[in-house]
């Protein structure tokens, strides 16, 4: 089985052979802009303590983190939208990895800014095993430090692609998130923290459980 990052990798390949360069270049100018202000950098790191949030999930129920985390530890993956291939396919390597994480007592919830009624679609698509949430305006990805406003040229790149970030998300602000994937411990401090301003790059997630085995060594 591939892993993940060759399967974004061949997502990325297949755009460049269908799609002209001229085309691809404001996803080019806003990742390097991006990754130029340091925001990886500045991602809520290991260590610290995670805040605590109560979501919405598919069906419009309240989940709240600490619940989660009275069961054990907690892996939270912020993923852009269910219009994105890229999160499309990090969540399917969830799914399939998905039992080994319970096996180690590990929950798992995936967040994205997009409306209730967006992931009720994501789900009847992709019955994804695990929640997902519905964070408004980005206040929890604000708290994690891995929101930021979309540029202009970006804006109309997406327009022209059919991407309606503010209807999808309910939220005229034209604001995203980093694809994030943190690990958190039952008492809410961080143990494994990645994003990158790159949408075409996630952190693989056997990382994530080597993360949780040491965990659970100590």
């Amino acid at each position: 089985m591939l892993k993940l990052q060759d399967q974004l990798d061949q997502i990325s390949e297949q755009t460049r052979n269908l799609v002209q360069p001229e085309r691809l270049q404001p996803s080019e100018r806003a990742v390097a802009e991006l990754f130029s202000t340091g925001i990886e950098q500045q991602i809520l790191p290991v260590g610290s303590m995670a805040p605590e949030f109560s979501l919405p999930d598919a069906n419009g129920r309240i989940v709240r983190s600490a619940d989660l985390l009275a069961l054990g530890p907690l892996v939270v993956n912020f993923f852009r939208g269910r219009w994105c291939p890229y999160c499309l396919t990090e969540l399917a390597a969830w799914r399939d990895l998905y039992p080994e994480l319970r096996k180690r007592g590990a929950l798992l919830v995936a967040i994205s800014p997009q409306t209730v009624h967006q992931n009720d679609l994501l789900l009847q698509q992709h019955p994804f095993p695990f929640p997902v949430l519905s964070d408004p305006g980005l206040a929890v990805a604000e708290r994690f430090r891995i929101a930021y406003s979309v540029p202009l040229y970006h804006q109309k790149h997406y327009r022209s692609i059919l991407v309606n970030v503010p209807f999808i998300n309910d939220d005229p602000s034209w604001r995203l998130l980093l694809p994030a994937t943190y690990l958190l411990r039952p008492d809410g401090s961080i143990a494994f923290a990645q994003a990158h301003a790159d949408f075409r790059v996630r952190p693989e997630p056997e990382e994530v459980l080597a993360a949780l085995d040491r965990e659970r060594s100590l």
